[in-house]
């Protein structure tokens, strides 16, 4: 008699589950364990409890009417980091400048890697002349500096829909400083995607799915899209630094919402107050340590996530 073989025990959810959460705890281990990781994680921890709750650190926003300190009180006597000439703590515009900036660059950054990974994954896949259209397209945003193009574009759009305009009750202008951030910074993200596509279309799996007769739409989205989510996480995390740092600039050259204090506008309303000239570095130095500590923040976690999930490009490094 020939042996029989026992058939292959089914897959149970509970086992699937086990192997995800393995996966889970063995990449965090992996991410932990590098100090580029762990420091820039400890940083935006601390930022993002800082910008969920700004009321329960310093207190309400101050304004004119609230303010009780001294024009441009050096820190000490009750205010840590001094105050602007408005007599407002700047330790309590900051903390609550944190949403502000946090919330433009979240919001900046969906809308980038939303549409770069659309872009790049429909001109890797489809090819041709779809292919040819888009990356010229692409090429031109790349061409031009993203802060100059936001430079351009802001004032326009801010003209055509108006400054006082509100959307769901948030204003045009912060409105605006998203959509021309998204905007001018989806290209890199677009290149990088679509170089991965092109290698992801190539594979076996996705002939045996157009084998079967599935159409273009369904293997991009079932088998396509699975295969770059480690790309997209890793852009995305990168993509929030440099709109961060873009709403900064914006904002201090005058095209933020000045009922928004982003930290970008506050750095707005110390040169235009004179701070620099009189010395009044208490004003400049906190929003402008809390930009540089967050770009940092989001470089290391996005290299670090790009080292793990992409460990060629690691090795290019």
């Amino acid at each position: 008699m020939t042996p029989t073989t026992a058939p292959p025990a089914a897959v149970t959810p509970a086992r699937r589950g086990s192997r995800a959460g393995g996966r889970a705890r063995d990449f965090a281990g992996r991410f932990l364990s590098r100090n580029d990781g762990r420091l820039g994680l400890l940083i935006l921890v601390v930022f993002g409890l800082l910008a969920a709750f700004p009321d329960v650190f310093v207190g309400k926003l101050e304004t004119a009417t609230t303010a009780t300190g001294q024009s441009l009180q050096p820190p000490g006597g009750g205010y840590l980091f001094g105050t602007d000439e408005l007599g407002r703590d700047v330790l309590n515009m900051t903390v609550h400048g944190a949403r502000i900036s946090m919330t433009i660059g979240l919001m900046a950054t969906l809308i980038t890697v939303l549409l770069g990974a659309v872009v790049g994954i429909v001109a890797g896949y489809v090819g041709g002349k779809t292919d040819t259209v888009l990356m010229r397209i692409s090429d031109f945003f790349l061409v031009l500096p993203t802060i100059v193009l936001a430079i351009i574009l802001a004032p326009v759009i801010l003209d055509i829909v108006g400054a006082d305009a509100e959307l769901f009750g948030i204003r045009a202008t912060m409105i605006v400083i998203v959509v021309v951030i998204g905007l001018t910074s989806w290209a890199t993200t677009a290149r990088v995607i679509r170089s991965q596509v092109l290698s992801i279309k190539m594979r076996m799996f996705v002939d045996r799915a157009r084998v079967v007769g599935s159409g273009p739409g369904r293997i991009m989205r079932r088998h396509v899209l699975p295969n770059v989510i480690n790309l997209i996480v890793a852009q995305a995390v990168l993509t929030f630094a440099v709109a961060v740092f873009t709403e900064t600039t914006l904002a201090f050259i005058g095209l933020g919402d000045p009922f928004a204090p982003s930290w970008g506008e506050i750095l707005n309303s110390a040169q235009g107050a004179g701070a620099p000239g009189l010395g009044a570095w208490w004003y400049i130095a906190p929003p402008a340590i809390c930009v540089v500590l967050v770009v940092l923040a989001f470089t290391l976690v996005g290299n670090a996530l790009d080292d793990i999930l992409n460990p060629r490009s690691g090795a290019r490094r």
